[in-house]
């Protein structure tokens, strides 16, 4: 089973997932945000697990330009948001079969294919 891996190539974050699976010969299939946003399904999927808030970057640089530090928005315009402008996500988002991260998290992928 393939790891997909959802990011941005110059995220320093995504490149470190993207450099663990291949340094462990995994495949992946990278899914560059810029290029392809992620559909509102996959997001929702990241949402129902780690919650919708979980998934926005208020460290971003995007997030500052688009004035969103007093928002106060529900979990469905957040994901509309966030289709709308991926440079919004906590990068990278990884999937694994059912099992999900976000941001690395290399304990987890340890433990994915761990034996």
């Amino acid at each position: 089973m393939d790891v997909q891996i959802f990011g941005t190539k110059k995220s320093a974050e995504t490149r470190k997932a993207l450099r663990f699976f291949a340094e462990r010969r995994v495949r992946t299939h990278f899914v560059d945000l810029l290029e392809r946003a992620a559909s509102r399904g996959e997001l929702t999927r990241f949402a129902q697990k780690f919650g919708v808030r979980a998934l926005v970057d208020e460290g971003s640089r995007r997030f500052a330009e688009l004035g969103l530090r007093s928002a106060h928005y529900s979990d469905e315009r957040w994901l509309a948001i966030l289709v709308d402008e991926p440079l919004l996500l906590r990068l990278p988002l990884v999937r694994y079969g059912n099992a999900l991260t976000v941001g690395a998290a290399e304990d987890s992928w340890k433990d994915w294919l761990a034996p």
